[in-house]
């Protein structure tokens, strides 16, 4: 049985965000977001978005992570990430360099997890992809809604079914 998100207005929430080289194995990205789960001791029904590059948007990896949890893929424009920049724990100039912003998968679940959201998992790496972890305080209705991220979301919960 697949975990579900929480219902809107609930509050605590967890964001994953996920970075991947191109054609990075769904399975890899899969298992480097559980890892990173398990060793917050976090439920999987608390993770309510998978978050990460616009460039990735199609990247089956990210898909995947979004259909094992049944939530949204949310993707944002490397200009939103950076502004994330001051609230990274690991900003990286390599990764500037590849993707005009400063990191990816703690820049996406911040950025998704709103201006109260907080890593609770600095970005961890495996040999393609990055995982970090926000956790957000507002209601989901809020966060989903918001303008001033211009995220892109898709539902990867459906496009398997």
């Amino acid at each position: 049985m697949r975990a579900k998100a929480p219902s809107p207005g609930t509050g605590r929430f967890l964001v994953l965000g996920l970075g991947c080289e191109r054609g990075a194995s769904p399975a890899e990205v899969l298992d480097l977001a559980r890892e990173a789960l398990f060793r917050l001791g976090a439920a999987s029904p608390r993770v309510a978005f998978v978050a990460t590059l616009d460039a990735r948007a199609e990247e089956p990896a990210m898909h995947a992570v979004a259909y094992h949890f049944s939530v949204p893929l949310v993707t944002f424009p490397a200009a939103r990430l950076e502004t994330e920049t001051p609230r990274l724990a690991n900003p990286s100039d390599i990764v500037f360099a590849h993707t005009g912003c400063h990191g990816v998968a703690e820049a996406a679940a911040l950025a998704q997890a709103g201006a109260g959201g907080r890593l609770v998992v600095e970005k961890t790496k495996s040999a393609h992809a990055t995982v970090a972890i926000a956790e957000s305080f507002q209601p989901l209705a809020v966060i989903s809604s918001r303008g001033d991220s211009a995220p892109s979301h898709s539902d990867s919960s459906r496009e398997h079914a």
